[in-house]
C-alpha cells in the first residue's frame, strides 16, 4: 500500500494563562484540505508523543488504511521536568491555569486556525503518566469542549479518583485508558517509587459504570514508552475509527 505522508509544523502560540509562548507541533494528513473537517487530538507531552510515539508516522499509516477518520494532532510540549511537574501534577502551582489554557485559549484558536468539527466529540486528549492525568482532570471538567480522552498510564492517587467521581461527569466522556501489568513499582521523578496499576484498577472500575464509551486495556508491560508507542495504534482505532 501506498502511504501517503502528511505534515508536520511549528505553530507558535502565546498563552496569557501560563504567561509563556508555546511552540505547538501540528500534524495534518496528506489529503489536508480547508474543504474537509478534522477531528483534533490535542497531546500532552507533545514532544515525546511526536518523536518516540512516532505519531505522525502512525497516523500516515492509519488514515491511508482508512482506519481512521481524518484528524489533525496538536502536541503542546513541555520544557523540563520542573515545568511538566508543574502542570501536570494534581498538585502543581500551573495545573489549573494549564487546564483553562486548554479550554479557554488553545482550542478556540485552534477551532479559528483549523476546519475541526468544533464540537466536544470532535476533540480528544491525550498523555502518558502525569500527560494522561491532566488530560483526565481536564476533560471531566470541560467534558463539552473535550469529549473524548486517552488515558496511558495515568498518575492515579486517592485525590484523583475523588476528583473523577465527585465531578461525576464521565458519563459525558469516550474513554480509552490503558495500563501495563508491570507498572506496580515506578520510579517517579521525586524519587519516590508508586505502584501505577493498582489504583488504575481502581478507577477501571468506576469509569466502565460511568463512561459513555469505555475501552480498558491491561497491556504486558511497564511504565515506558516501548508499551505506550505500541498501544497507541489500538488507542487511535478506538477514538477515531472510521
Amino acid at each position: 500500500m501506498n502511504i501517503l505522508k502528511g505534515t508536520i509544523q511549528d505553530l507558535l502560540f502565546y498563552s496569557y494563562e501560563l504567561n509563556e509562548e508555546i511552540n505547538l507541533l501540528v500534524y495534518k494528513p496528506a489529503n489536508f484540505s480547508p474543504l474537509y473537517k478534522y477531528h483534533l487530538l490535542v497531546t500532552a507531552d507533545g514532544k515525546d508523543y511526536f518523536q518516540l510515539g512516532r505519531m505522525a508516522m502512525l497516523c500516515d499509516g492509519l488514515l491511508s488504511e482508512k482506519e481512521i477518520e481524518n484528524i489533525i494532532v496538536v502536541g503542546v510540549p513541555y520544557d523540563t521536568t520542573k515545568d511538566r511537574r508543574e502542570k501536570y501534577h494534581p498538585t502543581g502551582i500551573k495545573h489549573e491555569a494549564y487546564i483553562r489554557f486548554l479550554a479557554h485559549e488553545l482550542i478556540p484558536f485552534l477551532d479559528q486556525e483549523f476546519p475541526t468539527f468544533q464540537m466536544g466529540m470532535g476533540r480528544a486528549l491525550i498523555g502518558d503518566s502525569l500527560g494522561a492525568t491532566i488530560s483526565l482532570l481536564a476533560a471531566i471538567k470541560y467534558p463539552n469542549t473535550f469529549g473524548k480522552v486517552i488515558l496511558q498510564s495515568p498518575y492515579i492517587n486517592k485525590s484523583v479518583l475523588e476528583k473523577v467521581m465527585n465531578t461525576n461527569t464521565t458519563s459525558l466522556l469516550s474513554i480509552y485508558h490503558s495500563i501495563g501489568k508491570h507498572e506496580t513499582a515506578v520510579n517517579l521523578t521525586d524519587d519516590k517509587v508508586y505502584d501505577f496499576l493498582t489504583p488504575n484498577r481502581e478507577l477501571n472500575k468506576y469509569l466502565k459504570k460511568h463512561s459513555l464509551s469505555y475501552v480498558y486495556n491491561e497491556f504486558d508491560g511497564d511504565h515506558t514508552w516501548t508499551y505506550w508507542q505500541g498501544d497507541l495504534r489500538t488507542s487511535l482505532k478506538a477514538m477515531f475509527g472510521s
